[in-house]
């Protein structure tokens, strides 16, 4: 006989394994399993049997059959670009013929084109945008995802784009995590000093008082904005309340880490060309290094060396860094990637698409985990191990998704 009522949200059951993380990262794996979600949070795990008598899926809101199919943490995916507008798939055609990422933005095309396009669109069409980038990464299993600002880089585009994000937050099943970019690229015209002024002096307060970005990133990178500027911007957002994070060491090496590691960023992310000593300085300092592989398959370039940052300790984090340039709404895809090119295994895989991943976030509810008492957010495969996300590249592996355990996604 039940011991609950009737109003408990949710129970996944019958499955051929549920898969949690464990507080130093390893896998809690139970098979013929079942899990209990009970306002938003996970009340219980285990065999299905002794689950369901106290959950009977009868009495549930939402109760999932998951007979056969393996059920993972939700994904969390902590960096994205994914409010934009445009297209710019011609310029894939044109890095496939050769032409360097830094060619095509020194001739008006990659950030700056799509800056055009964003400072055209209407808040509708932007929202839109965002919405069909946003049902697709749920398909995909993502439960919550980080998106940043930077396609406006002036003060009254990067407001827009950041109410825009926040609207998605509030009207769509996946939690969005908004990040100010303003640091993004130096407008057309502009001197990179002068327009990292304007950032400081203009926009972070302006985004400060709007009171919706979390974090303040920049694109510490050559021919970008140097390691003096990013600190000036990193330092002016952290004095107006926003966490830093830092674009390091995508396309060349020069000192991005060494600096997220001083000023105790989030997470430092790309790391393509992080050296011995910036993986030790993120280690030591506890920032959290998001590697991103899609960006590397996209551009063509030599991946990062994931096996360095794992052997040292650190807690690696996976992303899509979803943008007209790496267009991928998928962390299975990043999965499949950070095995066969970045040599992590799929456990290694999992975790740093949830648990991991919540902590470039600074999350501090426990997402990504399904432990009692966190988030009951929750990816059903059609699959019998989480080893097919990763193994079975190419195809979307999730059949099922919860967001707080209310089901918001069938295939």
């Amino acid at each position: 006989m039940s011991t609950q009522n009737s109003e408990f949200t949710a129970v996944v059951h019958d499955a051929a394994e549920i898969v949690t993380i464990e507080e130093e990262g390893s896998l809690g794996i139970y098979e013929d399993a079942a899990i209990a979600v009970v306002d938003g949070e996970v009340a219980r795990i285990g065999a299905t049997g002794p689950v369901t008598r106290e959950y009977p899926p009868e009495d549930a809101q939402f109760a999932v059959d998951a007979t056969g199919k393996a059920v993972i943490p939700g994904f969390i995916d902590p960096h994205t670009h994914a409010l934009f507008a445009g297209d710019r798939s011609d310029e894939f055609e044109a890095k496939l013929q050769g032409k360097t990422y830094q060619e095509i933005l020194a001739e008006g095309g990659g950030i700056l084109r799509t800056v055009r396009a964003v400072r055209e669109a209407s808040d509708e069409e932007l929202l839109s945008n965002l919405f069909s980038h946003l049902d697709t990464m749920l398909a995909h299993g993502t439960t919550t995802v980080e998106i940043k600002s930077g396609y406006g880089l002036d003060t009254e585009t990067e407001l827009q784009m950041l109410d825009v994000i926040a609207r998605a937050d509030d009207q769509h099943a996946v939690d969005v995590i908004p990040t100010f970019m303003g640091a993004h690229a130096v407008p057309e015209g502009r001197d990179a000093d002068d327009y990292v002024d304007e950032v400081v002096r203009e926009q972070i307060p302006a985004v400060a008082e709007q009171g919706i970005a979390q974090f303040c990133d920049v694109f510490c990178e050559e021919g970008v904005f140097s390691v003096e500027q990013s600190r000036r911007v990193l330092e002016a957002g952290e004095k107006h309340g926003m966490t830093p994070k830092v674009h390091a060491e995508e396309l060349a090496h020069i000192g991005g880490t060494q600096l997220a590691a001083e000023l105790g960023a989030t997470s430092a992310d790309h790391l393509l060309y992080a050296t011995r000593e910036d993986i030790d300085a993120v280690v030591e300092s506890g920032v959290v290094p998001v590697l991103l592989p899609g960006t590397a398959f996209g551009l063509g370039a030599e991946f990062a060396d994931a096996r360095a940052f794992l052997d040292a300790g650190a807690p690696i984090a996976i992303a899509t860094d979803f943008n007209p340039n790496c267009y991928s709404q998928s962390m299975g895809f990043a999965a499949s990637l950070s095995c066969v090119e970045m040599g992590m295994t799929p456990k290694e895989s999992l975790v740093a698409g949830t648990k991991h991943a919540g902590m470039a976030l600074d999350m501090a509810d426990g997402a990504g985990t399904l432990q009692p008492g966190t988030p009951g957010d929750i990816a059903v495969l059609d699959a019998p191990s989480y080893v097919h996300v990763p193994y079975n590249f190419g195809v979307n592996a999730v059949e099922t998704v919860l967001k707080n355990g209310q089901v918001v996604h069938r295939a």
